[in-house]
């Protein structure tokens, strides 16, 4: 093995990076000769950043791993355990295969709404970060519990700026509306006051993922986390609370004390790539309700004997949570209409290349 550069950091103890037994089988099944594994720190514009016993290195995905992504979710993301040849004289390193992801979150690639993008993959923890001042938005929060429950990725709920809010004890009691039991958490990075309790869940091994759209003060809560100011921060515009993106792609960070930390960008909103099992997860009370529907298939729209208005009607449910629930499942409904129309476009495509072919090579007797 090469033997790592000076200024390049080595990871010798892959379990410092969450490597365990499950991902060892899981490498040694891929048949890769000649390859390490390696995770991925950086992902942007197809280059990568991969940490390897032989230092952390640039990357590339192979040709043949590009050729058999037929989506941005087929290609490495931060957090992604791989199979990568090294190349020591260069300091450079090839990605060959990609081993099977848990816990990651995944939100419709951005251009593209029938395509996936993996954010984050092998996450045991995301912190869901909003802002108490004028970011807060109890929607978008929900949306982010579906897409933990989407990928399987355990959610806690980080209410930051506590400084900034009347009244966060209110906050917090509306958020508790849609978490359920969900942890949440309120900080105040100024003074230092929460921490504490986000920093219990990192730990020798774990991968913690912070995300929330631009200005909710992730980086803040970073570099709290990390004793240290390694990641750049910047005010928010006082008349809407929006801040600029000063993360600028995805990064997967080693904290001294142990435990990983993946940034990202911000993004004011995550739509979930697959939203069948996370609405029913994540709307468990609407589910329980629509057993006593007098139609299996009852929308909750305008069906008669509608067990989920009646509880709307009766107080019992929260008319914004089927509210909420109806966008979202329009939502899905879109998505799974706009990919079985390009899926005929496809095979329309396909018919009128294997036609001209034969047209162009008739066959003989």
């Amino acid at each position: 093995m090469a033997e790592p550069k000076a200024g390049v950091v080595a990871f010798p103890d892959l379990g410092q990076l969450g490597w365990d037994d499950d991902f060892a089988g899981a490498f040694d099944a891929l048949d890769e000769p000649g390859t390490v594994p390696a995770r991925v720190s950086i992902a942007h514009n197809h280059l990568y950043r991969i940490f390897t016993p032989a230092g952390d290195l640039l990357a590339e995905a192979t040709g043949r791993l590009r050729h058999r992504a037929a989506e941005s979710a087929a290609l490495p993301a931060v957090g992604d355990w791989v199979a990568a040849e090294v190349r020591g004289a260069e300091a450079k390193a090839s990605i060959r295969a990609i081993l099977p992801r848990r816990g990651f979150f995944a939100r419709k690639a951005a251009g593209d709404p029938t395509k996936r993008q993996v954010v984050a993959a092998n996450v045991d923890v995301v912190l869901l970060v909003s802002g108490l001042d004028g970011n807060f938005n109890v929607r978008r929060i929900e949306r982010y519990l579906m897409a933990a429950a989407d990928g399987g990725v355990t959610p806690v709920v980080v209410l930051n700026k506590a400084d900034l809010s009347d009244d966060p004890a209110a906050r917090v009691a509306e958020v508790r509306h849609v978490a359920g039991d969900v942890p949440i958490h309120v900080t105040d990075c100024t003074a230092n006051a929460g921490l504490d309790a986000v920093a219990q869940y990192l730990g020798a091994g774990r991968t913690l993922a912070l995300l929330g759209s631009s200005g909710v003060g992730k980086s803040t809560i970073i570099n709290r986390l990390l004793g240290s100011d390694r990641q750049r921060t910047e005010s928010v515009r006082m008349g809407d609370s929006r801040g600029r993106h000063t993360t600028v792609y995805r990064e997967l960070i080693v904290r001294p004390g142990g435990g990983l930390i993946i940034d990202t960008p911000g993004m004011r909103e995550l739509q979930s790539w697959d939203a069948d099992r996370a609405l029913e997860e994540r709307f468990a009370d609407i589910e329980a309700l629509a057993e006593d529907c007098r139609f299996r298939d009852c929308r909750h729209l305008a069906e008669p004997r509608c067990a989920v208005r009646k509880a709307v009607e009766e107080g019992r449910l929260a008319a914004f949570r089927l509210e909420h629930y109806h966008r979202l499942r329009a939502e899905r409904e879109a998505l799974e209409r706009r990919r079985d129309e390009l899926a005929r476009l496809e095979d329309k495509r396909q018919t009128k290349t294997i036609h001209r072919l034969m047209r162009r090579f008739p066959h003989r007797r």
